[in-house]
């Protein structure tokens, strides 16, 4: 099998024990088995829990920049292009759930260490960044605070309504999350 495979069973393996079976699940030895190798031929890719910690939040923000990008590229207005960005953040199919799922077990594995904060951070900002670009260019009257708060309360909102989804998907379904997502956009005057 070509290292291409190999690495994309592995992360495959990563990502399905993160989301399924939760963060103390992801050992060395259940990703092996989960990819159907052998621990040494994991541990050559990943010394450890945190590379593989650290691998799953790269391929999840690698796979969210792409979406976004198409996304973006493809709405009419910057209006449009918020609402279907936001909303693919939020928990509505069952990869954008475990995609939160394994968000925020990596975010729970970020507690007490620097490297895996400054990595949340960074990738965290690069997401606000987008957000407030296209606040500003759907609202581009509104002055920096006004932008500023109603970036932080669409991103919140929209990330906690994601959490909320993955452990009761019956109160907040896809529904009601975009129900969320449409009456905070009405509210901001960014419908």
């Amino acid at each position: 099998m070509d290292h291409e495979a190999q690495q994309e069973r592995i992360s495959k393996a990563v990502w399905s024990i993160l989301a399924g079976k939760g963060i103390e699940h992801l050992t060395i030895r259940a990703v092996a088995a989960e990819a159907g190798c052998t621990t040494g031929l994991v541990m050559h890719r990943f010394p450890g829990r945190k590379a593989l910690l650290v691998h799953a939040r790269d391929l999840l923000h690698a796979r969210t920049r792409v979406r976004v990008e198409r996304l973006e590229a493809e709405a009419a207005t910057p209006r449009a292009a918020l609402r279907a960005i936001l909303a693919q953040g939020m928990a509505l199919t069952e990869d954008s759930a475990q995609e939160a799922l394994v968000w925020m077990g990596f975010l729970a594995a970020s507690v007490g260490d620097d490297e895996l904060i400054a990595l949340h951070r960074k990738n965290n900002r690069v997401w606000r960044d987008r957000v407030a670009r296209l606040v500003e260019a759907a609202a581009p009257d509104w002055d920096e605070d006004r932008r500023a708060t109603a970036v932080f309360a669409l991103v919140a909102a929209t990330e906690g309504a994601a959490q909320l989804a993955c452990f009761d998907p019956e109160t907040y379904s896809a529904a009601a999350q975009e129900a969320v997502l449409d009456t905070m956009l009405a509210a901001y005057g960014l419908a």
